[in-house]
């Protein structure tokens, strides 16, 4: 069995919640493009990185840059864009990340 992906930034249990974002929804991780390392969000990544962030592009849509913080389950940005609960565990997504899209994926708006 591997071990689950190391999740950087201010973590507050071990499901990825951060001190930013932990309402029982927020169990995401997101693998930066830059530097290639999964933080619960923008503001972690920002906390934590002395680089800008980059978004990943629309080419990258089947790299693995997600992660559940409930069973640690690693999904592509095309797989984690179309559901809004984990396919391997059902924990459910927060909706309200949608939001914050733009400020990871440099992708075409869906229809």
């Amino acid at each position: 069995m591997t071990s689950p992906p190391r999740i950087y930034g201010a973590v507050v249990d071990d499901q990825t919640r951060c001190v930013h974002y932990h309402s029982l929804r927020d169990v995401i991780a997101i693998k930066f493009a830059c530097c290639r390392r999964y933080y619960p969000c923008f503001r972690c990544h920002g906390d934590s990185e002395s680089h800008p962030a980059e978004q990943w592009l629309e080419g990258d849509v089947d790299h693995l840059a997600i992660v559940c913080g409930v069973c640690h389950t690693e999904m592509s940005i095309r797989s984690y864009q179309s559901v809004t609960h984990c396919p391997a565990c059902a924990a459910e997504f927060n909706d309200g990340c949608r939001v914050h899209a733009h400020l990871y994926f440099a992708l075409a708006p869906s229809s």
